[in-house]
């Protein structure tokens, strides 16, 4: 039996994420996982940089020499499949509820393959110094396209640690005392299946290990926040401000004429 409504926003308020079991179902997944492969295969075959990495002294520590992975923002203007995907009732509604709002707007979309065997890991960090907002209201959904376990390198949280504010330093660029005091190894590991939706709010320290099996990861995180919030600072980030859902609050004519 799924948990109701109420019972995903008091836990997502206590822990700062919430699993959300088969939110898409196996033929949702198909056709997403299809064009999944469809992006990843035009991005291979661009002539652009799209096996990646982050840089910095911390990942020099905890990443494998040739780890990498295939990243690219807004998947929504690559397939309509993906786009139909944040506009699906169930992942709206929990959305919804973790929000407090029936206004949801797109900040960015992140698609993510993790290699077999040489998927790179991503330090302990915090997304807020990234593209924070006035009202601390940003939140991702990571929809799960294939099967994430702690061996192929699932996400990886500090159950309730949203509640310790915005930590100085804790993007994991760099060595610092947040990541000595919250280590990759000592968090929890999420482990997901097919269709899952792992949803956690940007103050949640977060990370994973490599993708140390023989299968291949597949994510897409959805970057979202509530409509009467906006973003501080865009820090020249990605900004789709695509209205999921009810109303954008803060919407001006000089944002409709941007090209």
């Amino acid at each position: 039996m799924s948990a109701s409504l109420a019972e995903i926003t008091k836990s997502f308020q206590e822990n700062g994420y919430y699993l959300a079991k088969g939110v898409y179902s196996p033929v949702e997944v198909a056709e997403l996982e299809t064009d999944f492969d469809r992006i990843v295969r035009s991005l291979h075959g661009s002539g652009e940089e799209v096996a990646l990495r982050w840089g910095g002294a911390v990942m020099e520590k905890i990443a494998p020499k040739d780890s990498v992975f295939v990243h690219t923002h807004n998947v929504q203007i690559f397939s309509a499949a993906w786009h139909r995907a944040f506009l699906q009732a169930r992942f709206l509604e929990i959305t919804q509820a973790i929000l407090g709002s029936p206004d949801v707007i797109l900040h960015h979309s992140k698609l993510f393959q993790k290699p077999a065997e040489k998927g790179a890991p991503f330090p302990m960090h915090q997304d807020y110094s990234y593209f924070p907002t006035i009202k601390d209201s940003m939140m991702a959904g990571v929809i799960m396209i294939s099967e994430a376990t702690d061996e192929m390198g699932c996400l990886r949280v500090y159950p309730g640690s949203h509640k310790l504010g915005r930590l100085k330093e804790s993007n994991g660029q760099t060595d610092t005392e947040v990541l000595k005091d919250y280590p990759l190894e000592n968090s929890t590991p999420i482990e997901s299946e097919p269709g899952d939706v792992v949803f956690f709010h940007y103050l949640t320290l977060h990370g994973s290990l490599p993708n140390r099996s023989q299968k291949i990861r597949k994510s897409v995180l959805v970057q979202m926040h509530s409509g009467d919030d906006k973003v501080e600072d865009e820090n020249h980030h990605p900004n789709s401000r695509l209205v999921l859902s009810g109303f954008n609050h803060h919407a001006k004519r000089s944002l409709g004429n941007q090209v």
